[in-house]
């Protein structure tokens, strides 16, 4: 599993748990519509702080909560 798998893993679940849309995560997030998309499509391999804090933010969490689950805390990444 790759850094990238494990956002796009867990972005995906909060999106469902909350039954929002990519599109209304980008928009509670402040962010566009394709950079959401990017990071779930796995384009963008390495999203930035300030987008992973707003997408927090979007998903009313600090970056702490979004980055702490299971797959990121419990597993050897491979190199990307």
């Amino acid at each position: 599993m790759t850094y990238s798998d494990a956002i796009i893993k867990r972005l995906t679940k909060l999106c469902a748990d909350k039954n929002i849309t990519t599109n209304k995560l980008a928009t509670l997030s402040g962010i566009t519509q394709s950079t959401v998309e990017n990071i779930i499509s796995g384009k963008t391999k390495n999203p930035k702080l300030k987008t992973l804090h707003k997408l927090a933010i979007g998903l009313d969490m600090t970056v702490s909560e979004l980055l702490n689950f299971p797959e990121m805390n419990e597993t050897a990444f491979d190199d990307e």
